[in-house]
């Protein structure tokens, strides 16, 4: 117990600034994500033949495929095309890439399980289609979004894992890295995984509170019932 309590105080730096990094390819991946995938959703449902074949082709692909594969392509692939991506950068598009098809799926789902008479409503009453997209239908979609997207940051924090396979210096690579200097895997692994456990507990919390009291009564029950 003392021999792990000592290397504690050596782990625990490490791994924080791990966490750091993890935290950091999370939040861009999320943004990254949203700016492809809502607009990806709505070009699947209103934008055409055209644009819902390429939002489609798009999402089938990124989550029909490991995010494993694709991270490999973009950082071990792209450069024999001439395009050479940092670590860093190929973690970011990877990851961002991947969150937008889920992402777009989510939002999908949201959009489409608003009633149709809330369009119908909206143009009754002197609406143009995008007027009512923006202020009828994308407000309640968000909120009918937000337990899929809430799921959708805490499986983010979880894949960013695999990017100590490009070294990029994550709580994984982190933990790796002490693992084999001090070959205690065991106690190195299981740190990690409470630093991980901590990190999704408290945006569960978070994310449940934002969820709660952005609920709008009736409304899941309206998307529950299409």
């Amino acid at each position: 117990m003392q021999a792990y309590l000592i290397f504690l105080q050596t782990a625990i730096p490490e791994l924080w600034a791990g966490t750091l990094i993890t935290l950091q390819i999370t939040l861009v991946a999320l943004i990254a994500g949203f700016f492809i995938g809502f607009p990806a959703a709505l070009a699947r449902i209103y934008g055409g033949k055209t644009l819902s074949a390429i939002s489609t082709t798009y999402t089938e692909i990124f989550r029909g495929t490991p995010v494993l594969v694709q991270l490999f392509i973009i950082y071990y692939g792209l450069p024999q095309f001439g395009i050479t991506l940092s670590a860093f950068m190929a973690a970011y598009v990877a990851m961002g890439l991947n969150s937008g098809a889920y992402q777009a799926e989510y939002f999908r789902g949201a959009i489409q399980a608003i009633s149709s008479g809330q369009m119908m409503a909206a143009q009754s009453l002197g609406m143009n289609k995008l007027k009512a997209i923006t202020y009828i239908i994308v407000p309640q979609a968000f909120r009918l979004a937000l337990p899929a997207w809430a799921n959708e940051v805490v499986s983010m924090v979880k894949v960013t894992s695999i990017v100590y396979l490009t070294a990029v210096p994550d709580l994984m690579t982190k933990a790796k890295i002490l693992s084999s200097k001090y070959f205690n895997p065991i106690e190195t692994y299981l740190t990690a995984a409470v630093f991980y456990l901590i990190i999704i507990g408290i945006l569960s919390i978070v994310l449940n509170y934002i969820e709660k009291v952005s609920r709008i009564p009736g409304l899941e029950m309206e998307g529950e019932a299409r």
